[in-house]
C-alpha cells in the first residue's frame, strides 16, 4: 500500500498546489472548489492507505523489496457476490440529487429507493444469499 499511499498523496498535493495558485491568481470560487475537492480526492484515499501501511508494517509482497512471486500466490481474498443493491441505491442516490434540480417533490421516490436499497442489503448480508 506504500506505493498507492505515495502516488494519491502526490496526486493530492499537485491539485492542492494548483488550486492555491489558481485561486490566489484569478480569485475564482467555481474553479478553486473544484481543485479543493480533486486535492480532496488524492488526500483522503492516500492518508487511509498511508495508515493501513503503517497499522499492518508493510506485510503485503507487492511492498517489499526481496518478495518474490511464490510470496503472492494462494487464495487472495473473498469476493462479494453478485447484487442488485449497489445498482439500488445508486439510483436513490441519483433520484436525490435529481430533487435538487426538479423539486423536493422528487425525494419521494428517492427516499424509498435508498430506504429499499438499504433493507435489501442489509437482509442480504445477514442471510448470505440474494434476496
Amino acid at each position: 500500500m506504500k506505493q498507492e499511499s505515495i502516488l494519491l498523496l502526490l496526486l493530492g498535493l499537485f491539485f492542492g498546489l494548483i488550486g492555491a495558485v489558481y485561486w490566489g491568481w484569478g480569485h475564482d470560487d467555481g474553479g478553486g472548489i473544484m481543485l479543493l475537492g480533486a486535492f480532496l480526492l488524492g488526500m483522503l484515499p492516500g492518508l487511509y492507505y498511508f495508515w493501513w501501511y503503517r497499522r499492518s508494517g508493510g506485510n503485503r509482497p507487492e511492498d517489499r523489496d526481496d518478495a518474490t512471486i511464490a510470496d503472492g500466490a494462494g487464495v487472495i481474498d473473498s469476493f462479494p457476490s453478485t447484487s442488485i443493491w449497489p445498482f439500488v441505491l445508486g439510483m436513490g442516490c441519483w433520484v436525490m440529487v435529481l430533487a435538487l434540480v426538479f423539486g423536493t417533490w422528487f425525494a419521494v421516490p428517492g427516499v424509498a429507493l435508498l430506504a429499499a436499497a438499504l433493507a435489501g442489503a442489509a437482509a442480504e448480508s445477514r442471510r448470505g444469499g440474494n434476496v
